[in-house]
């Protein structure tokens, strides 16, 4: 398992353009990969589902942790936090 935290830079948010290419991203991986806020207890939704993604709202600011589980865990986890560390190509 390999966890990471991010913040997320963008003005708007992860509104739907970004959490499609979130969802791109961490489905060329094999890993299961999870999403939720920094500190909220559980174990978090599956980062793959855009749905789930985009019912959660996360906005600029928030840090949300992510956590993957299988061979590609750790690349997995570093593609999706320089993705959203580069605001998505947005700013």
């Amino acid at each position: 398992m390999y966890t990471a935290t991010v913040t997320v830079p963008n003005p708007s948010g992860l509104h739907a353009r970004p959490a499609s290419d979130f969802v791109g991203c961490a489905g060329r991986f094999a890993s299961r990969l999870t999403v939720k806020r920094a500190g909220e207890p559980g174990a978090g939704l599956n980062a793959k589902s855009i749905v789930l993604l985009l019912s959660q709202g996360f906005a600029q600011g928030e840090e949300i942790e992510l956590t993957a589980n299988g061979a590609d865990e750790q690349a997995c986890v570093q593609a999706l936090v320089e993705l959203v560390q580069g605001g998505f190509g947005e700013i």
